[in-house]
């Protein structure tokens, strides 16, 4: 890789490291009383609240409206890179293992591909030709495969599979919105930069999350919200995970291309047992090890199929 992109890379392995541990807070959070829906609204006002805070100190102003087409843009963003994905990742957790989410939302990588190589195919216009140029050959056939392969071996080590198709379908369908997200995600930043690009992502998501918050009150409780574990999950996952986290791969996205920088996706489970490992007690077993190396010399090799 070259030198100068290597900042990039790096940053694009810290926010997954950070993505990989609100696997662990969510359900943190859940244990504690709190519905899904109700941790993904609290997670993004309190990132809202923060970027509008960044804007203010910066002085920089904000415009609010940049025109229907683009909104629309936004909006789409805000779908599926924030309610629908939330909401299709954590409602499959209640309805399925956690190692089939873990596995089937990590093909997240595998469906951005297959969409930039179809829509730079098939599509007309700066989306299309915004695209990351990648090539259908060897290396990003044999890496994704070895990646996955390796997410099977961290996610499935030491348990049996057990189908659920309502809960495999949410996780699949979160998925697929991560993969429309990186889709168009770069070149809105590169239009209007990633501050101004996050935050409508962060409204639009709230937005579309409304009608999903009804008969949550429980969520609310002062018994609940009053945990300091609540809280300091809580301030992670917007601040931290969502507000610098989002940025930061908005950025990763526009540098590095979208199906290279999602690509680091398959290193989520990796970061999620290890965080598994030093919080709930769990044991890494030689076969999940060898799946962690053999997710990341996927990622390393299936990157080579990006800029040409």
């Amino acid at each position: 890789m070259a030198a100068r992109l290597l900042r990039y890379h790096l940053l694009a392995l810290a926010v997954v490291a950070v993505w990989g541990v609100t696997f662990v807070c969510t359900k943190m959070l859940i244990n504690a009383g709190m519905h899904p829906v109700a941790i993904f609204f609290i997670r993004f006002v309190l990132a809202y609240a923060g970027i509008w805070l960044y804007i203010a100190l910066s002085r920089k102003g904000a415009k609010l409206w940049y025109g229907w087409k683009e909104e629309l843009v936004f909006l789409v963003l805000g779908v599926s890179g924030g309610s629908f994905y939330f909401l299709t990742e954590n409602l499959a957790l209640a309805h399925t293992q956690a190692t089939n989410v873990a596995f089937l939302v990590c093909s997240a990588p595998l469906f951005t591909a297959i969409f930039t190589l179809l829509y730079r195919h098939f599509g007309k216009g700066r989306f299309a030709e915004g695209l990351e140029p990648v090539r259908l050959g060897l290396p990003l056939v044999g890496g994704t495969l070895l990646a996955l392969a390796g997410m099977a071996l961290v996610v499935f080590d030491g348990t049996r599979l057990q189908l659920s198709a309502r809960g495999d379908l949410l996780a699949i369908g979160a998925a697929l919105c991560w993969a429309v997200y990186s889709l168009f995600m770069s070149q809105m930043t590169r239009k209007y930069g990633t501050v101004t690009a996050t935050r409508k992502v962060f409204i639009y998501g709230l937005l579309t999350i409304l009608p999903f918050l009804g008969g949550q009150k429980e969520s609310f409780a002062p018994e609940i919200l009053g945990q300091t574990v609540v809280w300091g999950n809580l301030l992670f996952l917007g601040l931290i995970a969502s507000l610098v986290c989002f940025i930061l791969w908005n950025l990763v996205m526009d540098k590095l291309g979208n199906v290279t920088s999602t690509n680091y996706v398959y290193l989520n489970p990796v970061f999620t047992l290890l965080t598994a490992m030093a919080v709930l007690g769990e044991k890494m077993t030689a076969l999940a090890g060898l799946g962690c190396a053999a997710i990341l010399a996927g990622v390393v090799w299936a990157g080579r199929a990006g800029r040409q």
